[in-house]
């Protein structure tokens, strides 16, 4: 899950009539929620020492009490991950024609170290207006929302029109881990097959002053990719150097990634994404904004815009050195040097097409190879107004005066391996987090509580728009 950028607060300010709305968190279905969300948490899915098939059997445990059929709960594991399972939920609608919906997250979560936490990473604790816990904001909120949701539909004998889907998986959290979202995507593509998802990535943005400034909802996401650079060289003593040495040669490359920039691109989201931006910016950056949209390829309005890490990065892909090996010995000419270099691709561009780029970039004496695994291409979903109308309208009555700001992700969710096989993930709003992330994927992670209770409203009521 990736939070709403801080620039966002101050160039869309303005256009907030801002809202707060209080939640008495005591209602009984409330609590209900709450032991639900507790137990998650508390739920260690680590990928070192957790275990996601532990929690995908607690939430189908919960759904089985509240009436589910054997049959309408499917867990899911490989022999050699077994401990990175999930499950998929169906609560069928009454009209066949109706194309299903599917409500997607992620059990597992990112390593927290005892030793560096204030509080117990996987004890839910509750303090200062704020629920303290690896996962109590990603993606555990969103997760136990989801399969409160389904609890509370079968409580209630809700009948949907068309078929709610539920998909609780493992993996997103971690590069090599066993992905649930893309076994499902290419071994069970009925099994979660839907006209669209419903997933994490939108969300909302507090001002300074604690009240909600704006609302977001992701529409599409840039895929990430690793690169491996790799020189090698017959090396000597140190005591006679020669110009042909791996590490100035690595150096060179990574030079030569450092000075590129990647073409500038549109979409249909991120071009509604800086339109609407460049409506509550300050002049200099209006001016640039409207520039780039009407000629992508105006270096002085780039070089404005860009200045802005967010900003820059929405607008291509960007390939950054971020790992670094090098040598064997102090008093040795290096025979090898490596380094990873990793890529957010623009939607629509390849793996293969950037690895292209990056290898003449590095020239012929450095060698340049995509790392497995190999992520599909960043299919964009549309601005669907079947989508972004109900998400709207539903935000003005749960967060009345703030504005929907579309927007596409620059880091990455599972969204990319659904909307490979053709089905488009949308990163609903209903969260709100503070300019710090909350101490998502660092140290003592926290919730809002008021945050988590409105947000689970908004999206309780969300999903029954979408279902009729």
């Amino acid at each position: 899950m990736r939070a709403i950028s801080t620039f966002l607060g101050a160039t869309i300010l303005g256009m907030a009539g801002l809202a707060s709305a209080a939640s008495a968190q005591d209602r009984p279905d409330q609590q209900a929620y709450l032991g639900l969300y507790k137990q998650l948490v508390e739920t260690n899915t680590t990928l070192s020492s957790g275990s996601c098939t532990t929690a995908a059997a607690q939430i189908g445990a919960r759904l089985k009490a509240a009436g589910y059929a054997d049959q309408d709960i499917t867990y899911f594991a490989v022999p050699d991950h077994p401990k990175d399972g999930g499950l998929v939920a169906v609560l069928k609608g009454s009209d066949a024609k109706a194309k299903p919906i599917l409500l997607l997250a992620h059990l597992d979560v990112v390593e927290a170290k005892r030793a560096d936490w204030v509080r117990d990473p996987f004890t839910l604790i509750d303090e200062g207006g704020y629920y303290y816990g690896r996962g109590t904001v990603d993606d555990k909120a969103m997760a136990a929302v989801w399969a409160d949701s389904m609890i509370r539909f079968k409580a209630e004998g809700y009948h949907p029109k068309r078929t709610i889907k539920l998909a609780l998986t493992c993996g997103e959290e971690t590069t090599f881990a066993f992905n649930g979202a893309e076994w499902l995507s290419k071994n069970k593509r009925e099994l979660i097959d839907a006209e669209f998802a419903l997933n994490e990535g939108g969300g909302g943005r507090y001002g300074p002053d604690g009240k909600p400034q704006l609302i977001a909802l992701q529409v599409g996401e840039k895929a990430a990719q690793n690169y491996t650079f790799e020189t090698t060289n017959p090396g000597g003593h140190s005591s006679q150097p020669v110009p042909d040495n791996a590490i100035y040669q690595l150096a060179d490359a990574l030079k030569a990634v450092q000075g590129y920039e990647f073409p500038i691109k549109f979409t249909e989201t991120t071009r509604a994404f800086f339109s609407m931006v460049a409506l509550g910016s300050p002049a200099p950056l209006r001016t640039g904004i409207t520039a780039l949209l009407a000629n992508p390829q105006d270096a002085a309005a780039d070089k404005v815009v860009s200045s802005d890490k967010m900003m820059h990065s929405t607008l291509r892909t960007t390939c950054v050195a971020t790992m670094v090996s090098a040598g064997h010995a102090e008093n040795a000419l290096p025979q090898r040097a490596t380094a990873n270099v990793n890529c957010r691709i623009f939607p629509g561009e390849t793996v293969e097409g950037t690895l292209a780029k990056l290898q003449e970039l590095a020239g012929p004496k450095v060698k340049v190879t995509a790392n497995p695994p190999i992520r599909p291409t960043a299919i964009p979903p549309a601005l669907d107004p079947k989508v972004v109308g109900p998400v709207k309208a539903v935000a003005a009555k749960h967060f009345p005066g703030l504005p929907l700001l579309p927007l596409m992700s620059t880091g990455a969710t599972d969204g990319v391996f659904l909307e490979a096989v053709g089905i488009p993930v949308y990163g609903v709003p209903g969260f709100f987090l503070d300019n710090d992330g909350n101490g998502m994927h660092g140290l003592n992670e926290r919730m809002r509580k008021d945050s988590l209770y409105q947000g689970r409203d908004y999206l309780f009521d969300l999903v029954k728009t979408f279902a009729g």
